[in-house]
């Protein structure tokens, strides 16, 4: 009879044990078919630090696609319904997003809206200056209350360009990181192990970028749109922009131009796809230099920084 009794328990133990395993592994597979989390960013970079952190957990749509200008750009009506349903949106202060986001968090008050410059020391767009600060552009030395207003009150424009340095890049990527663990606590360590290889990632094109430009004495690069302020910063570059406020130089700044890169040395010119290359071709034709095509709005975001970075160094050694 105790061998019996013994023998039960054993086989109600065992019976436990199974459906205590069985349980865990339902519960793994349910959190592994539950609805991803649906997030939009405002361009495709940042597509791609979300996918980076967030791997098969989300879903990442970006609200410019490659070739448009998030300058000019206006959402769609399918796409602010769209926004309506998502559980994240990933801001990095495009023009844009200043006037739609408050109406579609009215729409949706459970919408996370996240900044991704949040915590960072923003720049301000460069103007072109012909050369007169000694540094191509207007830069943002103090730190006002609110950067943005103070900016638009002296008629500058904050850069939101942010992504274009690497070391800014880890912050982005580990605000995202954060932003994802609280709306989708039960991933959250899918979530930082995603962050930990991206941050690597990171970390090399950071160690890549300044091999190739730490040795260059000449350290200036024009630019049509000043897009490449944070990676100059970064990296102890200036760039220097052909456009003024987003329109095409004059024939008097033209030629300040022209004159400003022969000074400086200058030999490449960057220009993005979705802006015009005529007045970037009339200074390269002059100074002898050459226009390169690179997107800073890339979702190939370390092949585009790589490249830029390879171009400014081939252009120092002519």
């Amino acid at each position: 009879m105790a061998v019996r009794r013994r023998l039960s328990l054993e086989m109600t133990s065992t019976s436990v044990m199974r459906a205590w395993i069985l349980l865990t592994a339902l519960l793994i597979a349910t959190a592994a078919l539950a609805d991803p989390v649906r997030v939009f960013v405002g361009v495709p970079p940042l597509q791609t630090f979300v996918e980076g952190v967030g791997g098969r957990h989300v879903e990442v749509y970006s609200l410019v696609q490659p070739g448009q200008s998030p300058h000019a750009y206006e959402p769609t009506p399918r796409q602010v319904a769209a926004l309506t349903s998502a559980d994240l949106y990933v801001g990095i202060g495009l023009p844009f997003e200043a006037g739609q986001l408050p109406r579609i968090r009215a729409a949706d008050p459970g919408l996370r809206v996240l900044d991704a410059r949040e915590g960072i020391d923003l720049r301000r767009l460069e103007v072109h200056d012909h050369g007169e600060t000694g540094e191509g552009g207007a830069h943002d030395h103090g730190h006002p209350a609110d950067p943005e207003a103070a900016a638009r009150a002296e008629g500058f424009e904050m850069d939101p360009h942010v992504w274009t340095s690497p070391p800014l890049g880890k912050h982005i990527a580990r605000a995202i990181r954060d932003a994802l663990a609280e709306i989708d606590p039960a991933n959250a360590a899918a979530y930082e192990a995603n962050y930990d290889r991206f941050s690597a990632g990171l970390d090399r094109l950071d160690r890549e970028i300044r091999a190739a430009l730490d040795p260059l004495t000449r350290r200036r690069f024009m630019v049509y749109h000043p897009a490449w302020g944070y990676f100059a910063d970064t990296y102890g570059l200036v760039q220097i922009p052909i456009e003024k406020a987003g329109k095409e130089p004059g024939p008097r700044s033209l030629a300040a131009l022209v004159d400003q890169a022969r000074r400086e040395g200058v030999k490449v010119i960057f220009v993005q796809p979705q802006l015009s290359s005529k007045a970037a071709e009339q200074v390269a034709a002059a100074i002898g230099g050459r226009v390169v095509v690179i997107d800073p709005l890339a979702a190939d975001y370390e092949a585009s920084l790589r490249r830029a970075a390879r171009e400014i160094a081939e252009a120092a050694d002519q």
